[in-house]
């Protein structure tokens, strides 16, 4: 039995495997929320959120869907207070560095995609250890969005393809989606077919705003820490309700 069947035995029945995205994109929204309700300090709401993250992982996994992005910090986080950004960082390179042996052995591609340069060396250093370790690995591509902005994506795009047509590289006339679509973050990477929101917040927070052109949109009030199993049954049960017909009849 090849790795694909196995995994599709765990599909809940009243799912269609033949519906399901390819990829799932999620806006993490509500661990601060989340704290507070708790009556705990903020950093352990993003400690939970971490275990909901490994958890939709797993899931992605079981019911054979290819992709998952997660929008982990964004340029806009940096205005978080500086002990929350230091924690988060702290944060990030722990868990890379304590999950990377079972994302090896899980057969799991990792991927970060925004302003790494702008990131603590340490940090850096583990993000390129991790995705050197995973590379080629094929059950599932997890795509981690850290100090990401869809502005600032679509910004550097276009400077990199105005350097190539100021170059003679490029001719303006030969720009075309594909072309643009090559020169972002995320350039390789299927784009998203559904994009979950928890917390009940209904905005995009500048993220993959190229990408998500025909993305289905679930939003959830559910808080991120507790987005679990049965939270995403529901959310891929609306998803195969709807009618995909990008632009046509």
């Amino acid at each position: 039995m090849t790795i694909q069947q196995t995994e599709l035995l765990y599909l809940p029945p009243d799912l269609k495997s033949e519906l399901l995205p390819k990829h799932v994109a999620v806006i993490m929204d509500g661990n601060g929320r989340w704290a507070k309700g708790q009556g705990l300090p903020r950093i352990m709401g993003h400690k939970r959120g971490v275990d909901a993250l490994k958890n939709l992982l797993r899931c992605c996994k079981d019911w054979g869907i290819q992709a998952l992005t997660a929008y982990a910090f964004s340029t806009e986080n940096w205005n978080r207070p500086h002990e929350e950004v230091e924690f988060l960082m702290t944060l990030f390179q722990g868990v890379l560095r304590q999950e990377l042996r079972e994302m090896v052995e899980e057969n799991v591609e990792i991927q970060f995609v925004g302003n790494l340069q702008a990131l603590p060396v340490a940090l850096q250093r583990e993000i390129s250890h991790s995705m050197a370790q995973t590379r080629g690995n094929q059950s599932i591509k997890f795509t981690v969005a850290t100090n990401y902005g869809g502005r600032q994506e679509i910004v550097q795009a276009c400077q990199a393809i105005a350097q190539k047509v100021k170059e003679g590289l490029l001719n303006p006339e030969e720009i075309s989606e594909e072309l643009f679509a090559g020169h972002l973050y995320t350039a390789g990477i299927a784009d998203p077919d559904l994009l979950i929101r928890t917390s009940g917040e209904m905005r995009l927070s500048n993220f993959l705003l190229w990408q998500m052109a025909y993305a289905e949109i679930y939003i959830t009030d559910t808080l991120w820490p507790d987005f679990d199993r049965n939270q995403f049954h529901q959310a891929l049960r609306a998803y195969q309700q709807r009618e995909r017909r990008f632009g046509g009849v």
